[in-house]
């Protein structure tokens, strides 16, 4: 019996974004706010891939000069991708985010050093316990000023780590929202396996990492 509850108890703690997803949104929900409400002439957008979205939006959204932050897609070849046919890694999409920031606050850099110190900068195809190639690591920028940063930062990083950095660097194309149930899923799937084991831990890791960064509801 002990066997067999350890065993449970395992199964439980790896349960990856991808299998959790019958799991429903039961609060809060974005169904009223859209990407396009925010002024381009006050916010900036950004976008990044780590791992499962679910995880990536918490971060970010943790974050002084945030103003939002969608899951979605990115970074493939197919239209309109939904979570089952981007999960199947035909479609060449990973889970990213769409990061909507204020310029004045918090810069496209400091959100680059977050992208950077919030994962396992050295796992290929993949983030903890999901694996596949809709969890890697993507940065997308969309001018070479961005370029030239992401660039910067891997050079540094590069001296740091005997294993090569994972994230690709991709010239950002189109982001394709997320099904309405993944948006704010922590928040509203607080008890899910997944969201216990792996979001939080990794969401605490952050927050100790940067408390500087933090809006004050999100401070240790």
């Amino acid at each position: 019996m002990k066997s067999f509850l350890s065993l449970l108890m395992l199964s439980l703690f790896f349960v990856s974004c991808g299998k959790a997803q019958n799991s429903k949104t039961t609060n809060e929900s974005k169904s009223d706010i859209t990407s396009e409400q925010f002024d381009d002439e006050v916010y900036d957008r950004a976008y990044f891939a780590s791992g499962c979205f679910w995880c990536v939006e918490t971060i970010y959204e943790s974050l002084k000069g945030v103003e939002e932050v969608f899951s979605g897609y990115s970074g493939g070849h197919t239209k309109n991708p939904t979570y089952q046919s981007s999960n199947t890694g035909t479609t060449g999409h990973a889970e990213a985010v769409e990061v909507i920031y204020n310029p004045d606050v918090i810069s496209f850099e400091t959100l680059v050093d977050v992208f950077f110190g919030s994962q396992n900068v050295t796992q290929q195809n993949g983030q903890g316990p999901d694996i596949g190639s809709q969890y890697r690591s993507i940065i997308f920028y969309q001018n070479e000023e961005e370029k030239e940063i992401i660039e910067t930062k891997i050079e540094s990083l590069s001296k740091e780590y005997e294993k090569p950095i994972a994230a690709e660097v991709m010239d950002f194309d189109k982001f394709w929202m997320a099904e309405e149930y993944h948006q704010d899923y922590k928040v509203n799937n607080p008890n899910n396996p997944y969201i216990r084991n792996v979001s939080v831990p990794r969401f605490n890791r952050f927050k100790e990492k940067f408390p500087e960064l933090l809006k004050p509801k999100y401070k240790p």
